[in-house]
């Protein structure tokens, strides 16, 4: 198993806030479970599809013990005397690294921010560099905010054969659009 890979942390400025970006860590399971437990209901439905109150303590610590070499997960980390977990996202690729299914959720009380923004060009930088082709995702249909950061960020956007989630998909090899998550 490879280790902590240290030199992908970085700190970032999002609305005067000094941020930690790094990928997360086992010791990050407490933080993260507060994390989780602070999510507006309708947030965990967009990040799970269905309303959850809680997550198990296995759920919650394979989401924060994993293999750095198949998925990446990284977190955003506020630099105060408290440290707190702000957002996190994930992607995990096929055994190939031809593909990439990713998630991302940011505290509900700090939508709107940029913080979504810097995560996912985190995500997607990580994948380039590690020769991933195409990273690829669904949104519901009605989580509006994710879906106009998935245009932003250059997805192609297109509604499944389910009417209420869509299909995001970025070809991060050549930087071209691709349907449905397809590789050229």
């Amino acid at each position: 198993i490879r280790p902590y890979p240290q030199e992908l942390e970085q700190t970032i400025d999002v609305g005067g806030r000094n941020i930690l970006l790094r990928p997360i860590r086992p010791e990050d399971e407490p933080a993260h479970r507060t994390f989780l437990a602070s999510l507006q209901p309708e947030d965990v439905k967009y990040r799970f599809f269905s309303y959850r109150r809680e997550f198990s303590a296995d759920t919650v610590a394979r989401w924060t013990q994993i293999d750095y070499d198949r998925e990446m997960a990284f977190v955003a980390v506020s630099r105060s005397d408290k440290p707190e977990t702000l957002g996190v996202v994930r992607a995990i690729a096929d055994p190939d690294n031809v593909r990439a299914e990713f998630a991302i959720v940011v505290r509900s009380d700090l939508k709107g921010r940029g913080l979504g923004y810097a995560l996912m060009a985190k995500m997607i930088g990580y994948l380039r560099g590690r020769g991933t082709r195409v990273l690829f995702g669904q949104v519901l249909a009605y989580n509006e905010r994710m879906l106009m950061l998935a245009r932003r960020l250059g997805f192609s956007v297109e509604r499944s054969r389910d009417s209420e989630v869509y299909d995001v998909a970025l070809a991060l090899d050549d930087g071209r659009l691709l349907s449905g998550g397809q590789s050229a």
